[in-house]
């Protein structure tokens, strides 16, 4: 037994680590943002701590600055919490200069609902006179879709949603996204009743959040009620 002891003592695996990219991300150990190096190894079989014979390739991982844990390259998809802040920040906005767009900017309590909204996502001086100028430059902006001048404005609305919302939904917990659609219907809801287009338009909210169809109109239907 102390023969094998010793062996293992003589003779081990080490693995060398080469560093080819860092930055930022979000550490699940820490649960934080930190900083990471991107890593690449080779191991090698030693004798008394000296490498002889290369044993092939390691990783590439992602390693921890803090903890130096070490993870798959997948730990870098998760946004970081600066990132994610801003996402979710975007994501509020874009969805009720969709409201807006689709429910028309005439009402005043609308108005009101969706400054609200976008305040209380981190937006702070915004007003009412420029959501109206950035619902109007939409309407407008025919840049966006080339050779496709025919586009409708639910077209170009789905787009906007879909890109602002699809990259969030992923990172957001089943209430989150619960409650990015309630938010957007109580600013449809301001002046009264859905209207088909706003309708559409939070249908288009609950398919980009990776809401089931039913559970988009059931949400839509507690936000109706005095409690939702």
């Amino acid at each position: 037994m102390s023969r094998l002891c010793g062996i293992s003592t003589l003779c081990g695996i080490r693995t060398t680590w080469t560093t080819v990219g860092d930055g930022e991300f979000h550490c699940p150990d820490c649960g934080g943002d930190r900083n990471y190096r991107r890593r690449t190894g080779r191991r090698s079989l030693t004798v008394l701590g000296v490498p002889l014979i290369g044993r092939g390739g390691v990783g590439p991982v992602v390693e921890c600055a803090s903890c130096r844990s070490h993870f798959g390259t997948d730990a870098l998809e998760a946004p970081t919490t600066t990132r994610f802040t801003a996402m979710l920040r975007d994501a509020v906005h874009t969805l009720a200069l969709a409201l807006l767009a689709a429910g028309g900017t005439g009402s005043r309590s609308v108005r009101a609902a969706a400054v609200h909204v976008v305040r209380g996502a981190g937006f702070e001086d915004c007003t009412e006179d420029q959501l109206t100028t950035l619902v109007e430059a939409l309407a407008a902006d025919t840049g966006r879709f080339p050779g496709c001048a025919d586009v409708s404005r639910g077209a170009a609305l789905a787009v906007e949603l879909h890109e602002a919302l699809e990259p969030l939904a992923p990172h957001l917990a089943p209430a989150g996204r619960e409650s990015l659609l309630l938010q957007a219907a109580h600013i449809a809801l301001a002046d009264g009743p859905y209207t088909p287009a706003e309708r559409d338009a939070l249908a288009t909210v609950g398919s980009a959040l990776s809401l089931r169809p039913e559970e988009t109109v059931r949400l839509l239907e507690t936000a109706r009620t005095p409690s939702g």
